[in-house]
């Protein structure tokens, strides 16, 4: 776990516009209530961290918003757009909804440079000097462009999730949604990948991020979503969520996960 410690990174302030929104967004799996009632905006710019302990529905929440989980009853919109449930709708919109998750789902047989190309390519219809152009910026920027050809196999875990980052970015997204990032990688890997999203946020990518990495919430997060039993219990900064957090719930997380 990162260091809780480590003095917060200035952000840019959120424009207060929404970007995110999801109104009374319920979801089950069979019988098990896994989303209850769900309200949340996320603004353009803002970074919000969702917390909590395993099973209290965070990563469910974060594939909702792409539609990767279909909701049961609600509202998601984003930039102000109902999210459709099907066809071409609901994939122009992904395409500005990025998404990195806990495994890197990079295509094995593809080099680097053509993972990140291939979105652009396939379902933006740009040129291939255009998307290769933008891909080795990509790479550059999250510190593996001289890795561009080779094939996934031969990075190391934290390598092939900032090229993960990279495909997302290479789409134009409006927001990225990250589902607990650096939770496959081995612990000296963990800062490279969390290096990068701190610098999107410093740059005003609006992020949504499920993590367990408090130190990554205190550095970077505008909001603190904390998470329990499906339900969203408390949100506030970060400065206030981790010294005077006002659950019960909350209290009991922190003091089994923070050292002293």
């Amino acid at each position: 776990m990162a260091d809780v410690e480590t003095a917060p990174e200035p952000t840019r302030s959120p424009t207060g516009a929404p970007l995110v929104e999801l109104r009374g967004v319920d979801k089950h799996f069979g019988e098990l209530h896994v989303l209850k009632s769900i309200d949340l905006t996320v603004a353009r710019g803002e970074v919000v961290v969702i917390i909590g302990p395993s099973g209290s529905g965070k990563s469910t929440l974060c594939r909702t918003i792409n539609r990767l989980e279909t909701i049961d009853s609600g509202t998601i919109t984003i930039d102000g757009r109902q999210l459709p449930e099907e066809g071409r709708e609901l994939a122009r919109l992904r395409a500005e909804v990025g998404m990195v998750f806990q495994s890197f789902n990079l295509f094995a047989h593809k080099t680097v440079l053509e993972n990140v190309t291939l979105g652009p390519i396939k379902a933006k219809g740009e040129k291939k000097a255009t998307a290769k152009a933008r891909a080795l910026e990509l790479l550059d920027r999250v510190g593996v462009a001289n890795q561009a050809e080779k094939l996934p196999a031969q990075l190391s875990g934290g390598q092939q999730q900032r090229v993960a980052i990279a495909r997302a970015l290479a789409m134009g997204p409006k927001v990225m949604l990250f589902d607990e990032p650096t939770s496959a990688l081995d612990p000296e890997m963990i800062n490279e990948v969390l290096d990068v999203m701190v610098g999107l946020a410093r740059d005003g990518m609006t992020m949504l991020v499920v993590t367990h990495e408090m130190g990554f919430a205190r550095r970077a997060a505008h909001r603190v979503v904390f998470m329990d039993a499906g339900e969203i219990v408390e949100e506030a900064d970060p400065e206030a969520f981790f010294t005077a957090p006002t659950s019960a719930r909350a209290r009991d997380f922190l003091s089994k996960i923070l050292t002293h």
